[in-house]
């Protein structure tokens, strides 16, 4: 399932998904991965995204 609610939170702050992932400590394409739905991340990882974009994990992550 396609993460639309990251990648909107990411063009919301302005930040490329290469600016993320140097935030988050990942690859450009590990984002683009989450966004499209083809990774599931760490809870580690998801944190460390909602931080980077100042959402919560319901906000990113919790399907409705």
């Amino acid at each position: 399932m396609k993460n639309i609610k990251m990648k909107i939170a990411r063009t919301e702050a302005d930040l490329s998904q290469e600016q993320l992932a140097e935030t988050v400590g990942v690859t450009r394409q590990t984002i683009n991965l989450i966004e499209t739905g083809n990774y599931n991340p760490s809870l580690r990882l998801c944190i460390a995204i909602c931080k980077a974009l100042n959402k919560n994990l319901n906000d990113l992550f919790w399907e409705e």
